[in-house]
């Protein structure tokens, strides 16, 4: 099974993010979070975490890039519960029974994109306003030499 980590290739963004997401950190999209944007909210660096952000699950941050890497079953249970938590406390879900089958379907998009990806794979993420809404591309460049290891630690399976 795989999913996305974050990819801190260098300080940029602590730059362009309010909040920059530490490598190393599980990644989805995290569109849900522009779902009711409209043009005057894209200003500054909130401009730039709608434009080209990836969500870590863990800390809420923004990152341009993620790697694709294997994920366990145990680590992927885990986030899905800090995610739909993340929905009450922030998003205003009305619990977790009902913020946890959301959460579980953003992780699983995040989850089923990255399977059609070798490991180390570079992803990036670019969102539009649209008439419709948030409109995603997404683009991948193949592993080059260096693996995410040299970036990012794995969980283990102990």
């Amino acid at each position: 099974m795989k999913l996305a980590r974050i990819l801190r290739l260098d300080v940029s963004d602590d730059n362009v993010f309010d909040v920059p997401a530490p490598s190393g950190e599980w990644a989805i999209s995290g569109g849900f979070e522009f779902s009711n944007w409209t043009e005057a909210d894209l200003k500054g660096k909130a401009r730039q975490a709608f434009s080209n952000g990836w969500y870590s699950i863990e800390s809420g941050g923004r990152a341009t890039f993620v790697g694709v890497c294997d994920i366990t079953d145990a680590e992927l249970e885990q986030l899905r519960q800090v995610l739909a938590q993340t929905f009450v406390e922030c998003y205003g879900a009305p619990g977790i029974d009902a913020a946890y089958p959301v959460a579980c379907e953003e992780i699983d998009q995040m989850r089923s994109m990255c399977e059609d990806f070798e490991d180390n794979t570079l992803l990036m993420v670019s969102r539009t306003l649209t008439e419709l809404g948030v409109e995603e591309t997404y683009r991948s460049r193949a592993p080059q030499d260096a693996s995410l290891e040299a970036f990012a630690v794995h969980g283990s399976v102990d």
